[in-house]
């Protein structure tokens, strides 16, 4: 399929929107009360540190909700407002968070539902609404429902399509992606979408085993079972390997990224003659500023005199679990929740670990004087930032009285 003719094309179409509908003065006022906080412009205006009784509170400089999750949301918004009487859907979650996935539900928006771990697409009917949620969708998934006869609404954020043109200049040249990123998260299915021939590795150890089978070769078959689902149909290491270019799923780690990056350009660079580099090697730079920004922010912040670091979004959020990994790198006791309800109390405390289920943390908050490191991801609204402070607040302020 010529993806790129297939894009060039739904763009043209009048069913076809990436913009709002005009409503941007009402759907803007409408987010600000359900979203934004005073608080958490109060600890802004007070150089990120707020004191109150035993509590410090030292909020990263670069938090929550990006540029591209806010328009996401409000194109979703504007879109509800545009089409009163139509049904809206969303082809998964419009972005990695519960409560402003809540909130639209509670607009009558339908989520398109999973089965077996593929969306299910036989509810939607021609004339339906469907909207595109910020890390994108498949080209497949796309061309189904212009097939279909739907209204598209793409929120897709920029940064995204960023890495898509990324991997159509690769396919051009008939070069191979190599995507850093989680082969079942939706923005990288939808990246190897639009990719010819791809490779997905999640880590620098999986690319450290890549990077070794391109200078000493290895065992073709082992190869293809470690990767058996993160490649392209056919995909053969020893033949499709001569040519390769990076691309990453926005949200990875940043510093990650730059290492897989550097790791394969040296390694064609022992594989072939350094003026044949660029026959062999491409990259360009396509990690978002948003996530970069969240990351940095979160590296200075773990470098203060933490007792601990309270980590805010969806669970499935993969920007929020990087800057979780940052906190435990640095040896602070970390929590990663996605609403205030996980505080159960001064003793006790829903959340996740990294790579582990959802559990129940005794003793989580120390007595007296405490300094509380907080973040959130870039899926994250203020008021559910500044919702967990105020807890915060409030159970150490009870043990006063």
């Amino acid at each position: 399929m010529d993806t790129k003719a297939f894009k060039r094309s739904l763009n043209s179409s009048e069913n076809y929107h990436r913009k709002g509908f005009g409503h941007d003065a009402e759907v803007a006022d409408t987010m600000q009360s359900e979203y934004q906080s005073n608080l958490i412009q109060e600890i802004r205006d007070k150089a990120y540190t707020l004191k109150r009784g035993e509590v410090t509170i030292r909020l990263a400089q670069a938090f929550g909700f990006c540029w591209g999750v806010e328009r996401a949301v409000a194109m979703a918004y504007e879109t509800r407002q545009h089409f009163p009487t139509e049904r809206i859907w969303i082809t998964n979650e419009i972005i990695h968070n519960p409560s402003v996935n809540q909130r639209l539900r509670d607009m009558n928006v339908l989520f398109t539902p999973v089965v077996a771990g593929q969306k299910d697409f036989s509810g939607v009917e021609q004339g339906d609404v469907v909207i595109l949620p910020a890390f994108g969708a498949s080209v497949q998934e796309m061309q189904l429902l212009n097939d279909r006869g739907c209204t598209i609404v793409d929120t897709t954020c920029p940064w995204v399509s960023k890495v898509w043109n990324t991997v159509e200049k690769h396919k051009k040249g008939d070069y191979t992606s190599i995507i850093h990123g989680k082969y079942n998260h939706e923005e990288t299915l939808a990246t190897s979408s639009f990719a010819g021939k791809y490779l997905i590795v999640l880590n620098l150890a999986e690319a450290q085993y890549v990077a070794d089978y391109i200078l000493n070769g290895g065992q073709r078959e082992e190869f293809l079972t470690k990767f058996k689902n993160a490649t392209s149909v056919g995909f053969d290491p020893d033949r499709d390997l001569v040519q390769i270019g990076i691309a990453n799923q926005t949200t990875m780690l940043k510093g990650e990224t730059e290492q897989i990056g550097k790791l394969f350009e040296h390694t064609m660079l022992k594989k072939y003659p350094p003026n044949e580099l660029n026959q062999h090697f491409l990259s360009f730079n396509t990690i978002c500023d948003a996530t970069q920004e969240r990351q940095d922010a979160m590296f200075d912040l773990v470098k203060e005199k933490l007792d601990l670091m309270i980590v805010i979004g969806g669970y499935n959020s993969s920007n929020t679990t990087h800057l979780q990994e940052i906190a435990i790198d640095y040896h602070i006791p970390s929590y990663h929740v996605d609403c205030v309800e996980r505080i159960l109390s001064r003793d006790r405390i829903e959340h996740k670990p990294l790579h582990q289920d959802l559990e129940i943390a005794e003793n989580w908050l120390p007595e007296g004087e405490i300094v509380v490191g907080v973040t959130s991801g870039a899926s994250t609204p203020d008021k559910v930032v500044a919702d967990i402070i105020e807890r915060i607040f409030a159970l150490k302020a009870a043990v006063l009285t």
